[in-house]
């Protein structure tokens, strides 16, 4: 049974995601990526995949994004952190905990900060999240964004047809490489599991930075998926083999 459910974050947004109840008494909740939604394929395939084995999985919109109220932010770590906690709480308040929060690609990323600044969670998937957010800037606003930023306060990302897509604004920038993947990672609860899934064949963010993941979160598992792109297009059906494995687990550790 799915059930639309809207939830306030702390700015008064309303967040928009799909409820998969099967009726366990834990949850898991999934994180789209940058200038994604909840509708994303492997949002959908997973909360799928999670039904089909008796977990209920709850999908949805970060704010700005999808059907969730608010203005789109590129970077935005910290709110997005603050929009999953809100979620969180929301069905700890309906007797409901979270057995895992998964995110796939900048989701990854929100769900590991999720975990290094609250310890209320006992799993945490990461797809595909970036390591060094210094990184891939280049490919998509260019080599001298930062000079266009300084003197310009923003760039505009436009579509092939030449409308605004997104804004990127210097503030925003900041935000995201002040975030130190590396630093905050340490926070993580070595109580806490996380699972690592990355792509060989992922050109958007390359494997390598899975393998860094593993070298700082203390309670660690990688799986690298061969032949994977970033968005797992034809391995779907690999990813969730991949990740229900270890949701399960972690439920049957709950109850030892």
């Amino acid at each position: 049974m799915q059930q639309k459910i809207t939830i306030l974050n702390k700015r008064g947004e309303k967040l928009v995601g799909v409820l998969y109840e099967t009726g366990s008494p834990k949850l898991v909740v999934l994180c789209h990526g940058l200038r994604g939604t909840k509708e994303d394929n492997t949002m959908v395939n997973l909360a799928v995949a999670l039904e089909h084995e008796g977990i209920s999985a709850f999908r949805f919109d970060f704010s700005g994004n999808g059907e969730s109220e608010g203005v789109f932010h590129f970077g935005n770590y910290s709110s997005e952190v603050e929009d999953l906690r809100a979620v969180v709480e929301y069905f700890t308040g309906v007797k409901r905990g979270t057995i895992a929060v998964l995110g796939h690609s900048k989701g990854g990323n929100v769900v590991l900060l999720y975990a290094s600044k609250y310890h209320d969670t006992n799993a945490v998937i990461n797809i595909s999240g970036r390591y060094d957010l210094k990184k891939g800037l280049q490919e998509r606003l260019g080599q001298k964004f930062m000079e266009r930023l300084k003197n310009d306060g923003y760039i505009d990302f436009k579509t092939k047809t030449g409308e605004v897509d997104y804004r990127v604004t210097l503030e925003s920038m900041m935000e995201r490489l002040n975030t130190n993947m590396h630093e905050l990672c340490q926070s993580i609860h070595d109580k806490c599991k996380v699972l690592t899934v990355h792509g060989s064949a992922d050109e958007t963010i390359p494997v390598e930075d899975a393998m860094e993941f593993a070298k700082i979160i203390p309670n660690h598992r990688l799986q690298i998926i061969d032949g994977a792109n970033h968005e797992y297009s034809s391995h779907q059906d690999e990813l969730a083999s991949t990740v229900l494995p270890f949701i399960k687990e972690c439920m049957q550790h709950c109850k030892d």
